[in-house]
Parts: structure tokens; C-alpha cells; sequence
């Protein structure tokens, strides 16, 4: 094997550790908080000494913070190609619930962490979660910047709509979390939460329309 052969293999052996980490954390932050675990536990889930932890992560909040990145960076662009979609107003509000829906579906151990510690008792991935939700609401103001109903908004106008979506798509996502985790999906509540979801951000998609019109001076 070569020098530079060798030198891959150790770089993917370390992926894959750091990796674990992160699973192994994932799980057991289904059960508690991050301020409550000990990185003992997580390095005893992957069958590594707690030196390993070090190779990766200065401490358990920096795991965290990766950990959020993790948890919110598939969301972003499926939401910006929706919010791009050509659509009319109620197919695009139809396509973003589904989005929501399935990505609750698909990640549940990912929604529980953002919603726990968004308020959490780590200030690092406190503010993580604002950072990346931030980001998110930047990405969702340029899609909506280029939408014929945006014409003749002012940038803040066009920033406070899209941080309006972004905080109904969180507690939106929480909210089916939490039929997922009683009732299951597919329930009644699991309905009806699909139901508000969509009339909540039709609600803010009328609003928009005759914003223009009240004078977006309040």
C-alpha cells in the first residue's frame, strides 16, 4: 500500500469514528438532553476509549454544534426548491408540508434534538440552532425575493415574511414529532396537524397579498 493509500484509509477509518460518535449521541440524546450526557456514554456506545472523543470533538457541545449542522442541512435545500417551484400559492403550501412530513418521517432522532435544544442548556448549540435557522431564513428571503407577489417589498419586509415560514416549518415539524411519538403517524392528529399546517401558512400567504396594501408601516 502506498503512502498516500494509507493515508486514506486512516482519514475514512476516522470519518466512519467520528460518524459513530455522532450516531451513537444521537440515539441517546432520545432519552435526555445534551447538558445531561456524559461523554462517557457516547464513547461506550461505539466501543471506543474516551481519548478517542478528542480526535473528533473538543468537548460535547462542539458535538453538538455538529450535530445541529447535521440535523438541518438536508432541509434547507428541499424547502428553497419548493419555495422556487412556479407553482401557485396553495400547491407550493401543499409541497412544503409534505416536505416537513417526510422529512419528520425520515428523521425523527434529528427534529427531537432541534426542538430539545434549541432552548436548551448548552449556550454553543443554542446558538448553533439560531445561527443555522438564521440561514435557513436568508435562503428562504432569497427564494422569495424572486416571486412575482415579492414585487416592490422592501429586503426587511421580504427577511421578516421569511422568517415567518421558517419558525411555522419548525413548530410545524415538532408539532408531528410529537403525533408521531403518541398516536403514530397517519392518526388522526397526525391529520390535523397537516390540516393546520396549511392553513397557517395560507394565512401568511393572504397576509402577504394585502400587505402592500396596509402599508407594511406597522
Amino acid at each position: 500500500m502506498s503512502h498516500s493509500e494509507s493515508v486514506g484509509v486512516r482519514q475514512a477509518q476516522k470519518q466512519r469514528t467520528r460518524q459513530a460518535l455522532l450516531d451513537a449521541a444521537l440515539g441517546l440524546l432520545a432519552e435526555q438532553s445534551l447538558s445531561s450526557m456524559g461523554l462517557r456514554e457516547v464513547t461506550r456506545a461505539v466501543g471506543v476509549a474516551p481519548t478517542a472523543f478528542y480526535r473528533h470533538f473538543r468537548n460535547l457541545g462542539e458535538l453538538g454544534v455538529a450535530l445541529v449542522q447535521e440535523s438541518l442541512a438536508s432541509l434547507h435545500a428541499t424547502v428553497r426548491a419548493v419555495l422556487a417551484e412556479q407553482a401557485g400559492a396553495e400547491e407550493r403550501i401543499d409541497h412544503t408540508v409534505a416536505v416537513v412530513e417526510r422529512y419528520v418521517r425520515e428523521h425523527p432522532a434529528h427534529v427531537r434534538f432541534i426542538a430539545r435544544e434549541r432552548h436548551g442548556g448548552v449556550r454553543a448549540v443554542r446558538q448553533a440552532i439560531a445561527d443555522e435557522l438564521d440561514r435557513f431564513a436568508t435562503e428562504v428571503a432569497e427564494a422569495l425575493k424572486g416571486q412575482p407577489a415579492s414585487e416592490g417589498w422592501s429586503d426587511e419586509d421580504v427577511r421578516m415574511l421569511a422568517e415567518l415560514y421558517v419558525d411555522r416549518l419548525v413548530m410545524t415539524a415538532s408539532a408531528f414529532l410529537d403525533v408521531r411519538d403518541g398516536e403514530g403517524e397517519g392518526s388522526e392528529r397526525w391529520r390535523a396537524v397537516a390540516r393546520t399546517a396549511r392553513r397557517q401558512l395560507l394565512l401568511i400567504s393572504v397576509g402577504r397579498q394585502h400587505w402592500r396594501d396596509a402599508g407594511g408601516d406597522y
